[in-house]
């Protein structure tokens, strides 16, 4: 299965900041250390028309040149510099070429992304520019281009924080349908509405968990039949998530893969995904978690092609 990396630039974060960015080069790491399953390559960066199909012209420049004011670098959670602003270029690029990969192979994977709360004109909780929002508007148009069709697209957000950038920017679009899974009591305290929304009590265990998201995902076959998905496999339901508040156990995280992968395999839906968030007390917890995902991603990859 092809996975695109964008770690060779890192972010100017302050001693004993939160936003856990070495995670992103120690799942590379594991890979490389266990070749075969994965066909890495790093990622191209977006370009400036890229990102503008889902961004502001005005919010693309502040990013790129330079521009964010103190305010927005607040929101965003990181300081502005001139790798920031390439991370956040190349981490889009990664969702463009997996959605690409998808639609060739059945499934890849960027090894990052998921920055799902940027919002078409500002950026907020660790996330800059949104990649699925942006990879989803350019396939929809290279797809129009060369297939005289339209592509309609799923966004399965199955991070613990809702998706409301994601939402916000596909509010009007009936081609993008956006379901999103979460903590009801989590950030973002002000959501968006998605086309289906789940809202999660705080502990909330794997049984539950894989009931509710079995019931979201008849709904979600029963309202769409979508040429391209988006899938956001957060991490941070995991147990051990400092941000979580959910208590699912790495089983019940593999059992969630499983069932929208398998899902997406069944109804030949290709599937890019995305790891989002994960902030574990261990980090090696949170990489663990995407190691597996990666891993079950790889045997869809494999089902698909036999």
């Amino acid at each position: 299965m092809l996975a695109f990396h964008s770690d060779a630039h890192s972010l100017m974060l302050p001693p004993g900041h939160r936003f856990p960015q070495s995670k992103y080069r120690l799942l590379r790491e594991h890979f490389e250390r266990e070749p075969g399953r994965i066909r890495m390559q790093a990622a191209p960066a977006a370009t400036e028309g890229e990102l503008a199909l889902a961004h502001t012209p005005d919010y693309v420049d502040a990013v790129l040149l330079g521009r964010l004011s103190e305010a927005q670098q607040r929101e965003i959670g990181f300081p502005w510099s001139p790798s920031m602003a390439a991370r956040s270029r190349h981490s889009v690029g990664a969702s463009i070429a997996a959605a690409r990969a998808a639609l060739h192979e059945g499934v890849a994977a960027n090894m990052a992304g998921g920055t799902h709360h940027a919002y078409a004109d500002k950026g907020a909780g660790y996330c800059v520019f949104n990649d699925v929002a942006v990879a989803a508007r350019l396939m929809q148009a290279e797809w129009a281009r060369t297939h005289r069709s339209l592509l309609r697209v799923l966004v399965i957000d199955l991070d613990v924080h809702q998706g409301n950038g994601t939402a916000s920017i596909f509010r009007d679009d009936d081609t993008v349908f956006t379901f999103s899974m979460h903590g009801a009591r989590n950030f973002p305290f002000r959501k968006e509405a998605s086309d289906l929304d789940v809202d999660l009590p705080d502990g909330c265990g794997d049984a539950e968990y894989l009931s509710a998201l079995d019931t979201a995902l008849d709904e979600v076959w029963r309202r769409i039949d979508p040429g391209l998905a988006f899938y956001l496999a957060g991490a941070d339901p995991h147990e051990g998530d400092r941000l979580g508040r959910l208590k699912l156990s790495y089983d019940g995280l593999a059992e969630r893969d499983c069932r929208v992968l398998d899902g997406l395999r069944e109804r030949r839906i290709p599937a890019a995904l995305s790891m989002a968030g994960g902030y574990g007390r261990d980090l090696a917890t949170t990489v663990a978690v995407q190691v597996g995902t990666l891993n079950l991603a790889a045997d869809s990859w494999a089902a698909w092609n036999r």
